[in-house]
């Protein structure tokens, strides 16, 4: 028995230490994902220890110390993403309709052949602007028969499972298809005209995951996200960064993210809202991600039911309002992050200049 909580302790340790080390690889950053289902692990391995070992003895007190402390740093990760949070975006008011923009963010699932689904939540939901990853030509097809009531669009369909799509009921101008920082993996840039004349400037980003079938480490991801990240950093434009970014909202790349860009993540004090995998409900955590500027504050955010992919869609309901968001406040980058940014952009060489700034 001591030996197998022992051994299960040095476990727990491994997992807990190994995302420390900042090293790309697909395994050190696979080990931000599971954080919630190591905190359940640590939960049950303390528990176990408290109720079987002879605390009497010192020498293993050293092993409920450990235990102790893994869950604590993986709760520390994942408590912003709780209702025990202080909500990081204010909930909006009973403001005009006009101010209001809904968007839903669904990885399709290339190989997923149930389009109806998808569709069904778009008119149940009727969604400003609807966005689509891995969509390919035969999903543009399906999506096509939205055009009727979202006439603007953003098209780019790929069967490498990086296509992207957007559909809009409100215009895009200066609509750009880029190629940040792979040959293949597409993002998509637009601003996003209210019903209210005020414009929005839109990312939609999709990056790579780091994992054996993909790329092997997260370089290409983690610069795609700094290159947008300081490209909006010092814009005082209404801004919304959204897409299945391949990386969990408490990761070290993903708060680097919202340091550098300033952005807020409305999640905090709201949940976790775990939209990936479908198929796994004790596999889950949060892929598909909507960040914004300060001039939004939300009125909703949930996750939409099943649509045949492996990933839930995301349905957000902001409203524009300047004034009463001007106080909120996110993540702030100090001197060591921005160092990290630059070596990580400059390791791809890449620049955020060749971020499209619509509107600018």
């Amino acid at each position: 028995m001591l030996l197998t909580l022992s051994l299960a302790t040095l476990v727990l340790l491994t997992v807990t230490l190994l995302p420390l080390w900042r090293h790309p690889h697909w395994i050190i950053r696979g080990m931000d994902f599971p954080r919630l289902q190591f905190a359940v692990a640590a939960a049950i391995l303390l528990f176990t220890q408290l109720m079987l070992l002879d605390l009497g003895k010192i020498r293993l007190l050293p092993l409920v110390v450990v235990t102790l402390l893994c869950l604590i740093w993986q709760l520390w990760w994942i408590a912003p993403y709780t209702f025990l949070w202080p909500l990081e975006v204010k909930a909006a008011n009973n403001s005009s309709s006009d101010r209001r923009l809904g968007i839903i963010t669904a990885n399709v699932l290339a190989r997923n052949r149930n389009a109806e689904a998808l569709l069904a939540l778009v008119r149940q939901h009727k969604p400003d602007v609807l966005v689509t990853l891995e969509s390919d030509q035969w999903w543009q097809d399906q999506l096509d028969t939205l055009q009727s009531e979202m006439p603007h669009s953003i098209k780019c369909p790929l069967d490498n499972r990086y296509g992207m799509h957007v559909y809009s009921r409100l215009p895009l101008d200066e609509p750009e298809i880029r190629f940040l920082v792979e040959d293949d993996v597409p993002s998509m840039h637009a601003l996003l005209r209210l019903r209210t004349g005020d414009v929005v400037r839109m990312h939609f980003l999709h990056p790579a995951p780091p994992s054996p079938t993909e790329n092997p480490e997260s370089a290409e991801r983690d610069a795609e996200l700094v290159m947008v990240a300081r490209s909006v950093a010092d814009s005082d434009q209404p801004l919304i960064v959204t897409g299945d970014l391949n990386d969990v909202a408490w990761s070290a790349t993903t708060r680097l993210f919202r340091k550098l860009s300033g952005l807020l993540d409305p999640r905090v004090g709201r949940g976790m809202l775990n939209t990936f995998h479908a198929d796994y409900p004790f596999l889950r955590w949060p892929l598909d991600h909507i960040f914004h500027s300060h001039h939004f504050t939300v009125h909703s955010i949930r996750r939409l039911p099943p649509i045949g992919s492996d990933h839930f869609a995301l349905l957000t309901e902001l409203s524009y309002t300047p004034g009463p968001g001007a106080s909120q406040q996110g993540l702030e980058a100090d001197s060591s992050d921005r160092s990290r940014a630059r070596s990580i952009v400059q390791e791809q060489n890449v620049n955020a200049a060749d971020v499209p700034s619509p509107g600018e």
